[in-house]
């Protein structure tokens, strides 16, 4: 069986010191692919140079709304030249997060655009972060609509933001949240047709059960694939082949 990890961070300070051997045994225990996702101007740039290391491992570039700062402007001019690197799929992870910063909403929604602006200049899918912002989120999506469309990452457990989503036609990925004991989960995930989902581990963060509290690494995303196959009443390897050919779509690898 080979999985795709569609978002993992290995450009985050826990595996500054060990990426070099653990990725190499992702792919030893079937991650076959994996996309190494930006969040910042330095992270984006470090994961662009994890990419080119590897011959399995994608990168995206972006600034997240966890990371806007004085200097916003200039990097999003350096995000919209890191987007044209040769191992690139998508620019992100970009969006709205009302949970940390609450403050500066117009900002975070200016900076969203921007970004949205570069990923249909430069033809590349979106990947979207959203945490208790819901319904802005979906209106920044309709009134700027993204040429080659993206993902919801890590994707919240609301219905309402799955089905609308869905109808802008954008792709739904699963993290370790929906196999927590207390995650209302099922009727999230089956709600999402097989064409249009995605997993991920969101790494090193969100490690699903029975890891939970544990560092997270693109092995555990398994769990998430057996708890969609649980839900979905399929094989464990459908959701493997579904799931790995959804994300070489929605990031043109062939």
């Amino acid at each position: 069986m080979d999985f795709f990890d569609s978002h993992a961070h290995y450009n985050d300070e826990k595996f500054k010191d060990i990426r070099d051997t653990l990725i190499p045994q992702m792919y030893e225990n079937e991650i076959t692919y994996l996309t190494c996702v930006g969040y910042n101007l330095e992270g984006s740039k470090d994961a662009i140079e994890v990419a080119k290391k590897f011959p399995h491992v994608y990168a995206t570039c972006g600034i997240s709304p966890n990371d806007i700062n004085e200097n916003v402007d200039k990097e999003i001019n350096e995000i919209e030249k890191l987007g044209n690197e040769e191992k690139v799929v998508a620019i992100g992870e970009i969006g709205l997060d009302y949970h940390w910063n609450k403050d500066n909403k117009e900002l975070q929604k200016n900076v969203f655009i921007r970004q949205i602006e570069i990923a249909n200049k430069l033809n590349l899918p979106i990947v979207i972060h959203t945490r208790e912002a819901v319904m802005d989120t979906l209106q920044v999506l309709k009134e700027n609509p993204v040429r080659q469309k993206g993902i919801f990452h890590c994707c919240p457990l609301n219905q309402e933001l799955i089905k609308e989503g869905l109808k802008l036609g954008f792709y739904i990925s699963f993290s370790g949240n929906i196999t927590f004991k207390n995650a209302k989960s099922a009727s999230c995930i089956e709600l999402v047709p097989m064409d249009r989902i995605l997993i991920e581990t969101d790494s090193p963060y969100l490690a699903p059960e029975p890891h939970r509290g544990e560092i997270n690494t693109s092995v555990f995303v398994k769990y998430v694939a057996m708890k969609i196959a649980e839900v979905k009443n399929i094989s464990l390897s459908e959701v493997a082949k579904a799931t790995r050919e959804n994300a070489k779509r929605i990031f043109n690898i062939k």
